[in-house]
């Protein structure tokens, strides 16, 4: 304690919400003081109430103390180096009214501290015998059990002060919450870290017992190799041994022990939990290896109840209710598995791991508070799982996470980056898949040749085709199957999300409503231009003070739509005033107007003369053209307002970028440039990963920041094929840079040379050239090392928050997802171009079904319609794809279990989504999405492509109604189907020429060359005449 201090302010603001709450909660008021000793032997009790307290109250643990509170003043007692750590609160200067004086006591080892406790017994005696004390916390060592023993010497009435105090401890303030998610952050990267090793041990069929896998995690999970900058805080510890249990007999407990035996497969569940400056927090999850349809079944339920208890713990309601509703979720859904469900669905959390006065369950009333954290934890303890090999065999599976409970909105999940999702905790093997497949191959090839000997070879030329035909109606029938699967599960999901949807209130937000002048002290009554009825632009307000009928009329600036001034005539000039007014902006939100039926001002025309009277300074027509420009300038300033606030709307703050100090082992790289234009010229910069987020830094000083926990996708697109080399960052919210908003941001260099000089002679043996490319194919692979190094030593730094997406060039396509047709490539999560800018991301999580228009044998292309599972959001339509990349995107979106249809004809996709949000249960009562399996079901029965080019100039005229933005674009898409079809049916007249004999061709041949040497001959003679020199004819060329 020596040169340390307590935090006044710290310690002011503590005390003074617990005196507070002496004066509001019933049992705290029934309480003459507070009596608070704590002993030495801590470790046996990390969460005792008194320990919890002096950390709460000190941001400390002082063992051996003695705290006492009454009305009047504090009172602390302590060795001479404590004493000494309080000596700031000894000054009553700065002190909150509502904390009493606070006093310190030195302890006398001489006399045991006799007289200090007759001090103290003296002020307890005379507030009252009622004293306010943790009764379940016992004496443990010789100074706390000789104060137990004075005290009840004294008689006095104990009275348990736990709940109050829980009550007090459970809300937390904002350093609070700030400690509780960095403690989340630490038990995510404990458990991908655990993760990774228990994948490690099913892959390489490690034997090991569950203890001994606990124990190394113990050991492990506060390292720098799994906390990273988080370890050298020094300020991390554990809540509790992590527990490994798998097979059967498992305990959903957090106070059991990892058993003694051989990890073992089907479901391994792990828990854990970090502290971090004393703040707890825990995470749960449940590997699962080979699970069987009904323990995936299982765990899907399993999440859905976790969310049902997340999303009912609201404030006001009560802790038993948020319970009764995930029994409530999972009784409608396995009835017959209920009894294998966990007592408790979680606890408050905080200083102490496990608040037992605030349990989820059905006998806690305690309401929920804004800034609670909560641990959630559902699971199902021991329950049969039918095996096709062991019969019935007991299974377990545990969820948990830290959530913080939040005012407005859906509570905060902190532990959420440890993926809990069934294909991220499932380990399936494909060798045993791959040889029952290939035996089934080989079995039906033997009966194949068992057949053509029957035949007598007869077949036999046709054998490969056969093979092809079945095989690839066996993959066509697979595929359709899977796809009616989808098309249930798709409207039946659809339903219910569009259902839980309407039944909660949309809270819209209001557009602000502009008022000039909010009282009549405001307005301008003594500007010369109101006193003599002329017109008043009024720069402070936005308004425009026109006089009618004799009385000032003030007009906000976004009353008025425009003005207007007709060709002076002769002695006057006018100035006309159009206002907006309900249908006046065709297509805009009218909003603005409160009642849309009432009567609104359409316009005004004022008259000024052009003469100036005798005794006038100027002539009267001034006024009118003054108004007229200072109404632009205003109209044209409070647009541009207008325009930045909607480019502010949406975007996030981001957080604060912590630097990190390791220096030079930092991820870096050097040379790259920024898409968007952020920066105002055209500068390369530098790339560096940090503690919670990347900084881009220009060679001018301009910073970029990019946080980790804004990226909702990561991308790596190495230089294969491809002239630049980059990282994209596509962000869940968009950012303010600069006055505009980005929700992408790319990192880039450049790869060899984009442009190329034509008229520069090249030779096949140049050693140069050869040299050149040499150099370009060594580049391109030490930049693809180079970024792939980064992108590895990031995903390391992070523990898997940041991993960086790779494109696959083998499933990439050609479409038109803008302007220009590009190459659209998958990744693991999304379909994306990203080479040329704009960027072009959709994550295919968001997608609720894929359609293709214009889908007939007589077009080259079609069209693709992405439908996003947020009816609101306009769907995405890619262009000009050719017709025989068709089959391979059938199979890839079948691969991503996403619905997909097709028809001849474009539909009008606006109608559509309006017609479904308006009435999404009559949509799905009418069949839902199956609107559009009519086409698919008659893929190729007919001749659709006359119906299918005028359909899809129908829609364009229904369309037509639009934005002018998206009318251009339609034009510009009529004019390349236009060129398409004009080339395609140049194509098709080509190939049904007949064809030409051999004496044929050599005649034409012949002619050709006939005709291209007088041509070489017309073009000397042309020269000779002018140079003045002879011309020698061409030898006649024969043909061989």
């Amino acid at each position: 304690m020596a040169g340390l201090s307590v935090n006044k302010n710290f310690f002011i603001e503590r005390a003074t919400r617990i005196y507070n709450a002496w004066q509001s909660d019933d049992d705290l008021r029934a309480v003459d003081s507070l009596i608070f000793c704590v002993g030495t032997n801590t470790d046996e009790n990390p969460y005792s109430k008194s320990q919890s307290l002096q950390t709460w109250l000190f941001n400390c643990s002082l063992p051996d103390t003695l705290l006492i509170l009454t009305k009047n003043g504090i009172h602390f007692l302590g060795s001479d180096k404590k004493a000494q750590f309080f000596s700031p609160l000894e000054s009553k200067e700065n002190l909150n009214p509502a904390v009493p004086p606070f006093s310190i006591l030195q302890r006398n080892k001489i006399d045991k501290d006799k007289e200090n406790f007759t001090k103290l017994l003296e002020k307890v005696l005379a507030t009252g015998r009622k004293c306010g004390m943790f009764t379940k916390d016992k004496p443990d060592s010789a100074f706390s059990k000789a104060w137990d023993s004075a005290l009840k010497e004294k008689d006095q009435n104990a009275v348990d002060v736990t709940l109050p105090f829980a009550k007090l401890f459970a809300v937390k303030d904002e350093t609070e919450i700030g400690l509780i998610k960095k403690s989340s952050q630490a038990s995510v990267q404990a458990w991908n870290y655990l993760r990774r090793k228990i994948v490690d041990i099913v892959d390489t069929d490690k034997r090991i017992k569950q203890s001994k896998l606990a124990e190394e995690m113990e050991k492990a999970m506060l390292s720098v190799q799994v906390q990273g900058e988080l370890a050298k805080t020094n300020a991390l510890e554990i809540c509790y041994s992590p527990i490994i249990q798998s097979g059967e007999n498992c305990q959903l407990k957090f106070s059991t022990a990892s058993p003694e035996k051989l990890l073992q497969y089907g479901s391994i569940v792990s828990t854990l939990g970090v502290r971090y400056m004393s703040y707890c927090s825990n995470v749960a999850r449940t590997m699962m290896v080979m699970p069987t349809p009904l323990m995936e079944e299982l765990y899907e339920l399993l999440l859905t109840t976790e969310t049902t208890v997340i999303e009912a713990l609201k404030p006001g309601t009560s802790m038993s209710a948020a319970y009764e509703a995930g029994i409530r979720h999972f009784r409608s859904k396995k009835p017959d598995f209920l009894q294998y469900l966990v007592k408790n669905f979680g606890f408050v959390t905080g200083i102490e791991f496990r608040e037992s006065q605030f349990l989820i369950n059905d006998r806690c009333a305690h309401k929920v508070h804004p800034n609670m954290a909560f641990v959630v934890a559902v699971g199902l303890q021991n329950f049969p799982n039918q095996s096709t090999e062991n019969g019935k065999k007991m299974m377990s599976i545990f969820l948990s996470d830290t959530i913080l409970i939040c005012e407005d909105g859906p509570n905060d999940v902190l532990t959420m980056v440890a993926k809990s999702r069934l294909r991220s905790n499932a380990i399936r093997f494909r060798e045993d898949e791959q040889q029952q497949q290939h035996h089934q191959q080989q079995q039906q090839k033997s009966n194949r040749d068992t057949q053509e000997m029957a035949n007598g070879g007869r077949n036999k030329r046709s054998v490969v085709l056969q093979e092809q035909t079945r095989h690839k109606q066996t993959n066509e029938e697979k595929r359709k199957e899977r796809q009616r699967e989808l098309a249930e599960q798709l409207n039946r999901e659809a339903r219910e999300r569009l259902s839980i949807k309407s039944g909660g209130v949309e809270a819209q937000k209001a557009k602000k409503s502009n008022v000039s002048y909010k009282s009549e002290e405001k307005f301008p009554n003594d500007e010369e231009e109101v006193e003599k009825m002329m017109l008043y632009v009024d720069k402070r307000h936005d308004t425009v003070i026109v006089p009618i009928f004799g009385i000032p009329t003030p007009f906000h600036i976004s009353m008025i739509k425009n003005i207007s001034q007709p060709t002076n005539e002769g002695d006057f000039t006018y100035l006309r005033i159009n206002f907006t007014h309900p249908g006046s902006q065709i297509g805009k939100e009218s909003a603005q107007f409160p009642n849309a039926f009432a009567k609104y001002l359409k316009e005004l025309t004022f008259k000024s003369r052009n003469v100036r009277e005798p005794g006038e300074r100027e002539t009267p027509s001034v006024n009118l053209q003054t108004a007229a420009r200072l109404i632009k300038e205003m109209q044209k300033r409070f647009r541009t307002q207008e325009a930045e606030e909607r480019e502010k709307e949406g975007a996030v703050k981001q957080d604060k970028l912590i630097i990190s100090t390791n220096g030079k082992g930092n991820p870096k790289l050097k040379d790259l440039y920024v898409r968007p234009n952020i920066i105002a010229k055209r500068i390369s910069g530098t790339l560096e990963a940090h503690v919670n987020g990347f900084r881009y830094t220009s060679l001018r000083g301009d910073k970029i920041e990019v946080m980790y926990n804004n990226i909702k996708h990561a991308f790596f697109q190495p230089c294969d094929n491809e002239m630049i080399i980059l990282l994209h960052f596509h962000l869940k919210n968009p950012v303010l840079w600069g006055k505009k908003k980005y929700s992408d941001v790319q990192f880039f260099t450049e790869v060899g040379e984009i442009t190329t000089d034509l008229g520069k002679y090249h030779h096949m043996q140049d050693r140069d050239d050869i040299q050149s490319e040499q150099m370009e194919r060594e580049m391109r692979k030490k930049l693809n090392m180079a970024f792939q190094n980064f992108c590895d030593k990031v995903f390391r730094m992070t523990n898997e928050q940041v991993d960086f997406d790779t494109p696959f060039n083998d499933l990439s396509f050609i479409g038109a997802p803008h302007r220009s047709t590009v190459s659209l490539k998958p990744t693991s999560s999304c379909l994306v171009h990203l080479t040329e800018w704009p960027p072009f991301v959709v994550t295919l999580d968001e997608v609720e079904l894929v359609h293709f228009e214009r889908v007939s044998s007589n077009t080259s292309t079609f069209d693709t319609v992405i439908v996003f599972k947020d009816y609101t959001k306009k769907p995405h339509i890619i262009g000009q794809i050719p017709s025989n990349n068709l089959d391979s995107i059938k199979d890839w979106l079948n691969s991503c279990d996403i619905r997909y249809s097709e028809g001849p004809m474009s539909l009008n996709w606006a109608n559509i989504m309006k017609t479904i949000n308006e009435d999404p249960e009559t949509f799905f009562e009418e069949g839902g999405w199956n609107f559009l399996l009519a086409d698919s079901d008659e893929e190729g029965g007919e001749d659709g492509g006359e119906s299918s080019e005028s359909s899809f100039h129908a829609s364009e005229d229904e369309e037509s109604s639009e934005a002018s933005s998206e009318e251009d674009e339609e034009e510009e898409e009529e004019e390349d189907t236009g060129e398409e079809s004009d080339a395609s049916a140049a194509s098709m007249d080509s190939e049904e020429e007949e064809g030409k004999d051999w004496s044929d061709l050599e005649e034409e041949a012949a002619k050709a060359d006939r005709v291209k040497a007088r041509e070489e001959f017309d073009e000397d003679e042309r020269n000779r005449k002018r140079k003045g020199g002879k011309a020698v004819a061409p030898a006649a060329k024969r043909r061989r």
